[in-house]
């Protein structure tokens, strides 16, 4: 084995000198000739500083290579990172805006719902807020239920401790609003009962006499919570039953100290027999105003049989009063009138012995006793005073 490695050796040795023999180099300048011998020795060092110069620049170029392959890594890295940035920058831009959104959409809600107040309980509401939602309702009054939707928007986004404050505000409100509206629209009821007439039959009558084009809401059906939904029915129940209240005819039809004749069964006048009278009689002076006993639309101007000249003026909800035996007219039909409005003079036309005012009131077509509507209770005319003056109110902001 040893003689092997030697021969192995001795066959490396051969192939170099093979390789790298003696050479001799002859330069020839300015006619002289020089001899240059170049050992097998210098060769071999040479050509081991040649390959060792190939090989570093070879290193070198691969290091290069190496690092140009690191810095573009480097850089999409970077450039993943940049973009990874940008769009959690771009998420939280959105949220941003998303939470200013609903907080704008909760401002807005509950400016709408302090209108609604206002436009319900007088332009100086905020001023006597005590007086329609009292301290103790305040203290015991508790917010509805929640919309579902919205309110996990809003606890789910983080900091959004000032959105929860303005939507459980916004609830409160709603709820107090809601219970004071119930309150008024409760005494309008009561007043109107005390006129012997029923609301729930008026309410029914009134709901079959409806109509007018569909026109989708385009709001977020999540946003009406249960509270904004119960606002909404007592708000329309109230303003149904004060405007019915409104429209209820207790005021005087015209100046008179007294009765000649009241509703009910009497004698006739002209032939003695008993007969039924279908309401009050007046007396006063020729030409004296004819006053509307409440607001409502002229329906009817015009003689009728055994009434001479008539003025009927419809109040709506079925309710309807006549004035007979004018002298003359001083309304149209289709002219709105408010309470104490002149709408004819005092005269004796018709079936009648003298001047005075025949005045009927009438519940879809019948008579009934105007008396309750005249001698209504001062705390009745006060709660109708209240409702006109609200109405009067919105009108003129309108």
């Amino acid at each position: 084995m040893h003689h092997n490695k030697i021969s192995r050796i001795a066959a490396l040795k051969a192939r170099i000198s093979a390789l790298f023999p003696d050479r001799e180099i002859f330069l020839r300048s300015g006619g002289r000739v020089r001899f240059v011998r170049i050992s097998r020795r210098a060769q071999i060092i040479g050509a081991g500083c040649a390959s060792a110069l190939v090989l570093g620049w070879g290193a070198l170029t691969l290091g290069m290579i190496a690092d140009s392959a690191g810095v573009a890594r480097d850089r999409a890295a970077l450039t993943q990172q940049g973009q990874a940035v940008a769009s959690k920058a771009k998420a939280v831009n959105a949220y941003r805006q998303s939470v200013d959104e609903l907080a704008d959409d909760l401002e807005a809600r509950q400016d709408f719902m302090e209108d609604i107040y206002r436009s319900h309980f007088g332009a100086d509401a905020d001023k006597g807020k005590d007086a329609v939602v009292g301290q103790d309702d305040r203290k015991k009054a508790e917010p509805a239920k929640k919309a579902a939707t919205l309110s996990a928007r809003i606890s789910e986004a983080p900091g959004a401790a000032p959105l929860l404050r303005i939507e459980q505000r916004q609830h409160r409100f709603a709820a107090l609003l809601t219970d004071a509206v119930r309150r008024r629209a409760d005494k309008a009821a009561a007043a109107i009962r005390s006129f012997g007439l029923n609301p729930d039959a008026l309410a029914r009558n009134a709901a079959r006499a409806q109509g007018g084009p569909f026109v989708p809401w385009k709001g977020d059906r999540d946003a009406l919570t249960e509270d904004l939904r119960a606002l909404a029915v007592a708000l329309d129940r109230m303003e149904f039953l004060e405007r019915t209240l409104v429209a209820i005819p207790s005021g005087q039809p015209t100046a008179a100290p007294m009765l000649t004749s009241s509703y009910g069964y009497r004698r006739d006048p002209f032939n003695g027999r008993p007969a039924f009278h279908a309401g009050l009689d007046f007396p006063g002076r020729y030409g004296q105003p004819i006053l509307s006993a409440a607001r409502g639309r002229v329906s009817y101007v015009g003689q009728r049989q055994g009434y001479g000249n008539v003025v009927e003026v419809d109040h709506g909800n079925g309710l309807m009063t006549r004035y007979a035996h004018l002298s003359g007219f001083g309304a149209r039909v289709g002219q709105s009138v408010a309470r104490g409005d002149a709408i004819g003079r005092m005269g004796s036309t018709g079936r009648s012995t003298g001047t005075h005012l025949h005045f009927e009131v009438r519940l879809n077509g019948q008579a009934i006793n105007p008396r309750r509507f005249l001698e209504a209770r001062q705390d009745v005319l006060q709660i109708q005073q209240t409702a006109k003056a609200r109405f009067a109110d919105v009108g003129n902001r309108g």
